[in-house]
Parts: structure tokens; sequence; C-alpha cells
């Protein structure tokens, strides 16, 4: 790649970034009130993007061999819980994240 094409793909980046974090603001001004259907996917498309990292994450688990996918169930466990509980996604993901790696590196060996 040359100087000129590295210059070019750095500056298309930006652009691309810049247009991305300001493009909402012109989209959606704040006097104006936001469309239902943006409103809906507000509220349903976290819940299905995790529902989707969920079947990524337990797509490779095997119950039939091995541990039989308890280190799995126990994070989701411990994920569902303190999430219940606390109500705060980044500590339930990292407190479920720490449970599964400690079980697979030290019980489930």
């Amino acid at each position: 790649m040359t100087v000129l094409e590295r210059l070019i793909t750095i500056a298309m980046c930006a652009l691309g970034t810049q247009l991305m974090r300001w493009l909402p603001f012109l989209v959606f001004p704040a006097g104006k009130p936001t469309p239902k259907f943006v409103r809906y996917l507000g509220h349903a498309l976290p819940a299905a993007v995790f529902g989707m990292l969920l079947v990524y994450c337990l797509r490779g688990t095997s119950i039939l061999s091995g541990s039989h996918g308890l280190p799995e169930l126990i994070a989701i466990l411990v994920v569902a819980g303190l999430h219940l509980w606390k109500k705060q996604m980044l500590l339930s993901i990292a407190a479920g994240t720490i449970c599964y790696m400690l079980l697979i590196q030290f019980v489930f060996v």
C-alpha cells in the first residue's frame, strides 16, 4: 500500500467514524419525537442481541461428554442471578466470565 493509499484509508475511516457518530443527531433532532419503530428497536434489540450471544457462546458445548456443560451452566446461573440481584450488566458479565474461566482452569480440568 502506498503512502497516498494509507492516507486515503485513514481519512475514510475517520470520516466514517464521524459520520456514524453525528448521523443520529442529524436524523433525530432533539425537538422532534423519536419514531415509534426506532423506540421499539431500542426496546427489543438488546434482548435479541443477548439471545444471539448466548446461542453463539453455547454452540460448541457438548452435554454428552467432558464436563457435560456444567461450567457453562454454572456461569449462566451466576450471570442471571447477579443481574437479577444487582441489575448491573457489566458486573454480571464480568462475574460470569471470571466464574467460567476459574471453573474451566481449576475445577473442570
